[in-house]
């Protein structure tokens, strides 16, 4: 999610969950190929596993920028067709190349041949006027034929004019059904789901009727304890449950290291306001981080008066 899932916040969510796959925010393949702005692949190694998402529509373009991501350590390299912006569509890619599933292939098959790691496809079931039913089966048979092996699926259209990028998260009606039928006609394919869920209750039942994973955006960055601090045991079936206080804890030290390297509090401690969501003291807990995390001199003791709001109520 571009402007969110950033570096800091997939250091945060990997100490919710040790096995959740995560990924960077979309990296336009010209950013890195032509503006040179290698800074947008930076990492740390403790978020593996890790995938970087990106964007574009020249297959040359994209297979260097995929080369460049292989190069800096990422597990898997995704390539978008679902994002509904304006900005994208003007670069001819995001939702808008589910209208050209000939050149995604071609992007597909240029980029797997840059890289040793899984190239994979994150598509909407169609856009504007096209019939889902009739389009995404070719569209991922296409893809398909070009060797990508896994594909997550966005269960909404995408409408390119007349809806926002907003509008276009909750206004085209979900239709989970035909992500699950793309599943039944191409069982060889690991095809996950995307759109609209918000519990890991969502998250089993799509699992247990079949389909190989479940990707889960804006629950897990609003609500990320909800999600990923019983991501482990109750998904994966191996460690324990992560406790979000610990977790505060343990970002106190990587705090102080990223801003010994010139990182602003707020830029940290904004992936961090919905840690408590729901929870006795959630609402102070943000208060002090939204009020004081910009001030000149904030730090860790910021957070931890702040972590007080919510160990002061569970006392």
């Amino acid at each position: 999610m571009m402007d969110w899932t950033d570096r800091h916040c997939r250091y945060l969510h990997r100490l919710l969950s040790q096995e959740a796959l995560l990924y960077t925010e979309m990296v336009t393949a010209p950013a890195l190929v032509r503006g040179g702005a290698l800074h947008l692949l930076d990492h740390s190694v403790e978020e593996h596993p890790v995938a970087l998402q990106l964007g574009g529509s020249d297959p040359a373009e994209l297979a260097e920028a995929a080369r460049l991501g292989g190069q800096a350590g990422y597990d898997e390299i995704n390539l978008n067709c679902g994002c509904p912006s304006d900005r994208v569509q003007s670069g001819a890619f995001g939702a808008v190349l589910m209208k050209s599933p000939d050149l995604v292939a071609e992007c597909v098959a240029a980029m797997q041949a840059k890289v040793d790691v899984e190239v994979t496809v994150k598509c909407r079931i169609g856009v504007d006027d096209q019939d889902p039913q009739e389009v995404l089966p070719g569209f991922i048979a296409a893809i398909a034929a070009a060797g990508c092996k896994r594909v997550t699926i966005h269960a909404r259209k995408a409408w390119l004019k007349g809806l926002s990028p907003k509008e276009n998260r909750d206004i085209p009606p979900l239709d989970y059904d035909i992500v699950h039928q793309m599943k039944a006609e191409f069982p060889a394919l690991h095809i996950s789901i995307n759109g609209g869920i918000t519990s890991l209750d969502q998250v089993v039942e799509h699992l247990d009727r079949g389909l190989d994973g479940v990707m889960v955006g804006r629950a897990a960055y609003h609500q990320p304890s909800d999600i990923l601090c019983a991501a482990d045991r109750r998904i994966y079936g191996t460690g324990e449950v992560s406790d979000p206080v610990e977790v505060v804890a343990q970002m106190l030290g990587y705090i102080d290291d990223e801003m010994a390297k010139g990182a602003r509090l707020h830029q940290i401690t904004r992936h961090m306001l919905g840690l408590f969501a729901g929870r006795p003291g959630a609402r102070n807990w943000r208060r002090v981080l939204s009020e004081g995390a910009s001030r000149p001199g904030a730090g860790t003791e910021l957070v931890e008066a702040a972590l007080q709001q919510v160990t002061g109520q569970a006392a």
